[in-house]
């Protein structure tokens, strides 16, 4: 049981992370280093390092993360369930507990598949590692944002009779699994009866037992259900507290200015709050 859980990795979950060990917490941080920090060319605004490369903030970053004994787990947070006295918090296949947690996990405005919420855990996952076994010798098909997908997707290949891989960025996809058919198209829906059964396309569409969309972050309300938000944003109050006791927010995920100092100074009101 820790006593704080951390989503994100960027400024506002290191941020705090470094202030719930200053309070002597047992601290847990899940993600991977913030894509937003590590491809600005230069931050001009932050105070006190005029100029300085995201690559080198982030290495700033992770450097004083290190003189604490927060416990990171390199992984996406696929769901996050409030017990009532702790939290539960799903990654990967793992779970772990906590009595706060602090949602950092910034802000992505890629558009949903249509139809994503309505069947997800029925026939749509956001996790191979967890579901495959429900899908061994039959057809699948992956809808992959991020590099992790391909492997996600050489994995299921090993599981499943069938799968089919629908790119949704830049990457080489050399490494995919040559039994692994790639279809370059845009998802559009899924529909189906009482479980997801097809993938509509922008060119055609694909009829599967199961659907993975693979991602870095997903809906809001997906990963907290009951979580009140405001488009991309969750609502909090002064002290970044949600609707939801005992879960707090901070950083660009609450809202504008997208700002890494608003985010490194809400990410301590965050901590300190769930400290007392």
């Amino acid at each position: 049981m820790y006593d704080i859980a951390i989503i994100g990795k960027g400024p506002a979950g290191i941020s705090a992370a470094i202030n719930a060990y200053a309070r002597n917490k047992k601290v847990i941080i899940f993600g991977q280093d913030s894509k937003k920090i590590l491809w600005a060319p230069s931050i001009p605004n932050y105070a006190g390092l005029p100029n300085i490369t995201g690559t080198e903030f982030m290495e700033r970053l992770n450097d004083h993360l290190k003189t604490t004994d927060a416990f990171v787990v390199n992984q996406n947070v696929l769901a996050v369930y409030s017990m009532g006295t702790h939290f539960s918090i799903q990654a990967g296949t793992e779970m772990y507990e906590a009595k706060k947690v602090i949602l950092a996990t910034g802000v992505d405005f890629k558009k949903t598949i249509e139809n994503e919420d309505k069947f997800l855990g029925s026939g749509v996952s956001y996790c191979a590692t967890c579901d495959a076994p429900l899908y061994k010798g039959r057809v699948v098909a992956v809808v992959g944002y991020n590099h992790e997908s391909i492997e996600e997707a050489n994995f299921l290949a090993t599981v499943c009779s069938k799968v089919y891989f629908i790119p949704q960025m830049k990457e080489d996809l050399s490494n995919l699994d040559k039994n692994i058919e790639v279809i370059n198209s845009k998802p559009l829906r899924f529909e189906g009866s009482f479980s997801a059964e097809k993938l509509i396309l922008e060119n055609g569409e694909i009829t599967a037992d199961g659907f993975f969309v693979l991602k870095d972050s997903y809906p809001l309300t997906s990963l907290v259900p009951g979580l009140e938000v405001d488009g991309p944003h969750v609502k909090v109050d002064r002290n970044m507290e949600t609707n939801i006791k005992g879960l707090y927010a901070a950083g660009d995920v609450v809202g504008k200015p997208y700002q890494i100092a608003k985010a490194v100074g809400e990410g301590q009101i965050a901590a300190l709050n769930a400290c007392e």
